[in-house]
C-alpha cells in the first residue's frame, strides 16, 4: 500500500528494484513534508494542528505523521521516563497524552537521539492512531493511518468474463466486471450482484476498514472463510465498486477468460481492523 507498505518500492516484499550498479541498504526511510493540513483529536479536544507536519515512511509499516513540538498543546504531553531505542533512529522517548481530565498512557513519542542525517525529525512528536478519538486533515477524519500521497487506486470497466465456483457450484459469472487496480496489491476483481448468486454468501461479522475504499464487510462461502467481500457505501472516490463483491482467489476458484486466478506471494491483504471509536455513519 503506497511507498513502503505491501509491495510498494520501499516494502521489504517489494516485487520491483532499483536500476543501481551497487545493492541499496536493506531498509530505506523516506521522510517528506506532508503539505496537509493534520489534526488531532482526543477527549474531545483539539491537541494538536499543523501544516508542517513531517511523514515518515519505513518498510513494513504504515505511513506515520510527526508534528512539531510547536504544533502540539502545551500541556498534552506527560513524560512517562520510558525510553526505547528505534533500530535506524535511535533514542525513542515516549509520552502519556492528557486533556481535559483524560489521560492515555505511551501514546505519543519523539525521537531524541536522532542520527545527523535524520534531523528532519528533530523535534517532532508521533501520536498513536488508536489512543487518539481521531485524526482529520482539515474537516474530514482520515482512517488507519496517516494519508499515503503515493497510494493510487484505479477502477476499469472490463469485457472479460469472470467465473466463480465453489467446487462443482458456480457462484458467480460476470461478463462485464470492474478491475480495480490499487498501490502494492494484486488488481481485484468486482461483479456486480445480479451476476452472483447470493444464496451461496453468508454474511459474518469482523469489519475492517480501508482509509481509501471505506468499510468492509465480508462473507463465508460454504466452508470457505471471508472468502468475499464489499464495500458496501464505498467512499465517493471509488464508489463504482460500492456494493459489488470480490472474491479471494485463493479461498475459492476464480478465473478470468477461462484462466485461474493465483494471487503472487505477498499480496495477500493485511487486515487494519477497526479503527477507535469508528461508526458506519462516522465513517461514510
Amino acid at each position: 500500500m503506497g511507498l513502503s507498505w505491501q509491495q510498494g518500492p520501499l516494502a521489504p516484499g517489494t516485487v520491483g528494484h532499483f536500476l543501481t550498479p551497487a545493492p541499496l541498504p536493506e531498509r530505506l526511510l523516506f521522510a517528506e513534508r506532508l503539505r496537509r493540513r493534520l489534526r488531532v483529536r482526543f477527549n474531545d479536544i483539539w491537541i494538536a494542528d499543523s501544516e508542517q507536519v513531517t511523514l515518515l515512511h519505513e518498510p513494513g509499516r504504515y505511513p506515520v505523521a510527526y508534528f512539531p513540538r510547536a504544533d502540539v498543546g502545551e500541556e498534552a504531553l506527560v513524560a512517562s521516563g520510558k525510553v526505547t531505542r528505534h533500530r535506524d533512529l535511535g533514542d525513542t522517548t515516549w509520552y502519556a497524552v492528557r486533556a481535559g481530565g483524560r489521560t492515555t498512557e505511551r501514546a505519543a513519542w519523539e525521537f531524541t537521539g536522532l542520527p545527523p542525517h535524520a534531523a528532519v525529525l528533530q523535534g517532532h512528536v508521533a501520536f498513536a492512531w488508536r489512543a487518539m478519538d481521531a485524526f482529520h486533515e482539515e474537516d474530514d477524519r482520515i482512517l488507519g493511518h496517516a494519508a499515503d500521497p503515493y497510494h493510487r487506486i484505479d477502477i476499469r470497466n472490463t469485457s472479460r468474463v469472470l467465473e466463480v465456483r465453489l467446487g462443482d457450484t458456480v457462484i458467480a459469472r460476470s461478463e462485464h466486471p470492474l478491475v480495480l487496480f490499487e498501490s502494492g496489491f494484486a488488481p481485484r476483481w468486482y461483479v456486480p450482484r445480479a451476476d452472483i448468486d447470493e444464496s451461496r454468501l453468508r454474511a459474518v461479522g469482523g469489519r475492517t476498514f480501508c482509509p481509501y475504499k471505506g468499510l468492509c464487510d465480508y462473507y463465508d462461502i460454504g466452508e470457505a472463510r471471508r472468502a468475499a467481500w464489499t464495500y458496501r457505501t464505498a467512499y465517493r472516490e471509488v464508489d463504482r465498486i460500492g456494493d459489488l463483491v470480490s472474491f479471494e482467489p485463493d479461498k475459492v476458484e476464480v478465473s478470468l477468460d477461462g484462466r485461474p486466478l493465483r494471487l503472487e506471494p505477498g499480496q495477500h491483504v493485511v487486515p487494519h481492523g477497526i479503527d477507535r471509536g469508528l461508526d458506519v455513519d462516522e465513517a461514510g
